[in-house]
């Protein structure tokens, strides 16, 4: 339940709380949109007020299954309340394709004055449908410190009867949550219980209990909505229904039985069940694996895309919807082996040519880096040669070719070593062109050595 305080002007935070809550909502909503369904056959309603109705029930002639009253369902209008939908006198819940409906059943009382007279007649509860069982998510519960109370009903054709009883003479034993005889007791359902009856009843006319619990009741509920609390004793008269839940079945026969006669209700792409374990007669139906919808109309069940959400393929693969299924299929260049994606040949060769000419073009590019850079140095000591005299020597050699022999020119390597690395007390002179340096040759000959100056 929801509780909503009038606090005036409304804050920051609510109204970014409000603000988050609507765009929730509409998420949702266009989502449904996204994914919805028919529920009910052509030109019929699907709700009731707020409860859904889908197909074998129906609201109006024609909309509900016609082999059986039980899926006519009485949407009940009213000026001042919302519609409500009714299945004989029980208003309705929920209904759900999977078989099961939500009702409020009516409870039994068995109440007294102080005297021990009994206030009204004892209301016995009863639900006849033929079409429905009592499901055993419910169970069968008597409140009282002087009570037992009854639950008749059709099991596997035969009757069938069972009850309970609770006593206590003050609520100091009573322990709240359990429900084994101090002040309630509870049965479980059998599976495939139908047109019940339960009443509630006292031992002694509440006389030795009236102060603290004048009544006995008895009703069926479902299991987690109930929890015993010693307030139950006297509240509960407060309390006149108690939500149930009922089995639906289609028919009396067997899937295979109404397929021959001609009155199988499972529409395409989906698939029938018998009922088992004594849950009663008749088949449901059901969509098949990667369908949705209701499998009770001929086109009920619809392909569900299930590539579309959650991702279901792990790495390296892409979802490939097929009618009622998918398969994940590896991207582009790569190859299944057993579930892996790995990648294919092409991609090895790619990337082989890829890696080969980056290394073709990288060589090339040293290549011709290393290439210039030598054709500058050579163009530079080209340029030293000439502006240090170059010319005049290669004359005068040419012209004392017989003195060639008394004429060596030396390696840079060799010049600074006669020069102790032109070491600053070996200069003998400074022009404008370089800087003399007395220079001792390996042979212990001193020359001058010019080492001019790079412009």
């Amino acid at each position: 339940m929801l509780f909503w305080e009038n606090s005036g002007a409304m804050g920051f935070h609510s109204m970014l709380v409000l603000v988050t809550w609507v765009g929730v909502m509409l998420t949702a909503i266009m989502a449904a949109a996204a994914i919805a369904y028919p529920l009910a056959l052509p030109n019929c309603s699907d709700s009731c007020g707020d409860v859904k109705i889908p197909y074998p029930f129906g609201t109006t002639e024609g909309c509900y299954l016609k082999e059986s009253r039980d899926f006519f369902i009485n949407c009940s209008k009213s000026h001042d309340q919302p519609d409500q939908p009714m299945t004989g006198d029980f208003p309705i819940t929920s209904i759900s394709i999977e078989g099961e409906m939500g009702v409020m059943m009516d409870s039994s009382t068995d109440c007294y004055n102080q005297s021990g007279t009994a206030l009204s007649n004892n209301t016995e509860q009863g639900l006849l449908l033929s079409s429905f069982t009592v499901s055993v998510t419910n169970k069968f519960v008597a409140v009282g410190c002087d009570t037992f109370a009854f639950l008749n009903g059709i099991l596997k054709d035969e009757p069938f009867t069972t009850g309970c009883l609770s006593k206590c003479n003050d609520t100091r034993n009573i322990v709240n949550g359990n429900c084994s005889g101090i002040g309630c007791c509870q049965i479980d359902i059998p599976e495939g219980l139908t047109d019940i009856d339960f009443a509630a009843y006292s031992f002694n006319n509440h006389s030795d209990v009236w102060s603290f619990n004048p009544c006995s009741f008895a009703f069926i509920i479902q299991k987690d909505k109930f929890s015993f609390s010693s307030a139950y004793l006297t509240s509960l008269q407060n309390n006149e229904t108690f939500p149930m839940v009922l089995d639906w079945a289609i028919g009396n026969e067997t899937c295979e039985v109404a397929r021959k006669e001609g009155n199988y209700t499972c529409g395409g792409n989906s698939t029938c069940s018998d009922l088992k374990n004594g849950s009663g007669p008749g088949y449901r139906c059901k969509c098949k694996k990667g369908y949705v919808g209701n499998p009770y109309l001929k086109d009920g069940c619809q392909d569900i895309d299930e590539c579309n959400g959650k991702l279901k393929c792990p790495g390296k693969q892409i979802c490939v919807n097929e009618v009622g299924s998918y398969h994940c299929s590896c991207i582009k260049g790569y190859h299944k082996v057993q579930e892996a994606c790995v990648p294919s040949l092409t991609i090895y060769l790619a990337v082989g040519i890829s890696i080969i000419s980056l290394l073709v073009m990288l060589l090339g590019c040293s290549w011709i880096y290393y290439g210039l850079k030598k054709r500058k140095i050579i163009k530079l000591k080209e340029k030293f040669f000439h502006q240090n005299g170059g010319l005049l020597l290669k004359q005068k050699l040419s012209n004392h070719q017989k003195s060639m022999e008394t004429t060596k020119i030396f390696t840079t390597e060799e010049l600074k070593k006669a020069t102790n690395n032109y070491d600053e007390s070996r200069v003998l002179g400074q022009g404008g062109y370089g800087t003399v340096y007395r220079g001792v040759l390996s042979d212990n000959t001193v020359v001058a050595i010019k080492k001019s100056k790079m412009s």
